[in-house]
């Protein structure tokens, strides 16, 4: 029943939440027990799964061989866990965010925020494609008045943008899993995939293809890319959590769950397109990159990151060598750390300082020491290097690319950590080696904020130190089981 507990936690939570009104002490009560519960629940089956155990319970059936299935495998519990212990993170962050900038409807806010995390946990766990499908879009549709918080002409635009490009992502995915519900009917994810060899190439192909849109939409491949800086229109917190991890990371472990668990590493080498999916994340990564470079805007700086660094995690997925699988796993988990932490400076920056513009932040390290201190911490470990757990993924994604003889794919892994570098680092050097007489005293954001930032730079530093949690241990287990029959 754990699996099932988890996901229905953060459901409970969402109910309580909208009972208890407008009673702010209620609402702040529900939201940190229904954060804490699910990782709880979630970290109970850790040390079992890690052992090898795959936690399962079947919710029903919707047709013969249509079941709605929760397991917990390695790969699963690695999205789970850091999705459901960001939330707790994000519970206590949210609540100083919208002191301070004054946001309003926040028992929907807090409602919905805890329905997204419901539906996260559920597509981590799922254990077929089509318990997969029936969250993901679940997760499309709760996230929707999370994009329009602000209900502003910009925030609706940016609403109708989101609906329709994730929608349109989802009727593809809903189209490969139709396919191999007709060729491999009652098949759950299987290490190296459930395709045998009376599937014709010319399926595999189209079974890519609508893998690279059906997920790739979520996961900001380009030409997907734009409903996501467009939703930065929403609450930095939104941003944070679902921009950062659940909703982006969504559609990364989208690939995972369907090049490994799937289509499987030898019929994707079969077909020859493992590379090109590659090669359009590398496309991705240097386009993103060099947008990114442009941009005055805090979070629009970071969300054109966040699209470059999404497409690391598709790039190791698609090169089927163990040491780019290992590197992408460990990308989802140290890119969640990391970029949450940015979000979440931009966030407390904006509410103590009103400075939402790169160009604005000279001298606000005297300001904001400890979260500009914090936004250093996650930067260096964006560009990868060491010791932030940043560099550690690039290396594997690195030796990956290395592994599958693709040189020109190594360079872009390194090449683009100099371009991170470059739109990063600058607002560093701003914050600590320019003065401003806007800013002469120390005066940081809420506790509430502050204290949620340094917890997660901490964790982004300990990820590159050594193995926290041992969340290396589950990525390689996910990569020798993924990868051992591939070539």
């Amino acid at each position: 029943m754990t699996p099932l507990l988890a996901v229905l936690a953060p459901l409970a939570g969402a109910v309580l939440i909208a009972v208890c009104g407008d009673r702010p002490r209620l609402r702040a009560l529900w939201t940190g027990l229904a954060a804490v519960a699910t990782f709880v629940l979630v970290a109970s089956m850790y040390r079992a799964v890690l052992d090898g155990a795959e936690p399962e319970i079947t919710l029903g059936s919707l047709a013969p061989d249509l079941d709605v299935v929760l397991r917990v495998d390695a790969a699963g519990m690695l999205f789970g866990v850091t999705a459901s212990a960001l939330w707790i993170l994000t519970a206590v962050y949210s609540h100083g965010y919208v002191r301070g900038a004054g946001e309003t409807h926040l028992t929907r806010f807090f409602a919905t925020f805890a329905v997204c995390v419901s539906a996260t946990v559920g597509l981590a766990f799922s254990g077929n494609l089509f318990t997969f499908l029936l969250f993901y879009e679940a997760l499309t549709l709760a996230t929707y008045p999370l994009v329009v918080h602000k209900q502003s002409p910009a925030a609706f635009a940016a609403g109708r943008r989101y609906l329709l490009t994730l929608l349109g992502g989802g009727t593809a995915l809903l189209l490969a899993t139709v396919i191999v519900h007709v060729f491999e009917p009652g098949s759950s994810f299987t290490p190296g995939g459930v395709l045998g060899g009376g599937v014709s190439d010319a399926v595999v192909v189209g079974l890519v293809g609508l893998t690279v849109i059906g997920v790739g939409t979520k996961a900001a491949v380009m030409p997907f890319h734009q409903w996501l800086p467009a939703a930065m229109v929403a609450p930095t917190p939104v941003s944070s959590l679902l921009h950062a991890v659940a909703v982006v990371k969504a559609g990364v472990f989208g690939f995972v769950r369907l090049f490994g668990y799937v289509i499987g590493p030898q019929r994707l080498a079969d077909v020859g397109l493992g590379v090109v999916v590659a090669g359009l994340a590398a496309v991705t990564i240097v386009t993103a990159s060099v947008i990114a470079l442009r941009q005055d805007n805090l979070k629009r700086r970071l969300a054109y990151s966040t699209i470059a660094h999404l497409s690391y995690i598709v790039l190791g997925a698609s090169l089927l060598s163990a040491s780019s699988w290992n590197g992408s796993l460990l990308h989802l988990v140290n890119h969640a750390a990391l970029k949450i932490t940015l979000f979440f400076c931009a966030g407390a920056v904006y509410v103590a300082t009103g400075v939402d513009k790169v160009s604005d932040m000279d001298g606000i390290g005297v300001r904001m020491p400890i979260t500009m201190g914090a936004f250093g911490v996650a930067a260096l470990g964006l560009a990868g290097l060491p010791p932030v757990g940043g560099f550690v993924s690039k290396w594997f994604l690195g030796l990956g690319a290395i592994d599958a003889e693709q040189p020109l794919l190594a360079a872009v892994v390194v090449g683009s950590g100099l371009l991170t570098a470059a739109y990063l680092l600058p607002i560093v050097h701003r914050a600590f080696f320019r003065r401003s007489p806007d800013f002469t005293h120390r005066a940081e954001a809420s506790p509430l904020m502050v204290v949620p930032l340094a917890i997660t730079a901490s964790i982004g530093l300990l990820l590159g130190l050594g193995d926290f949690f041992a969340l290396g241990e589950l990525s390689d287990a996910v990569s020798r089981a993924v990868i051992g029959g591939a070539p």
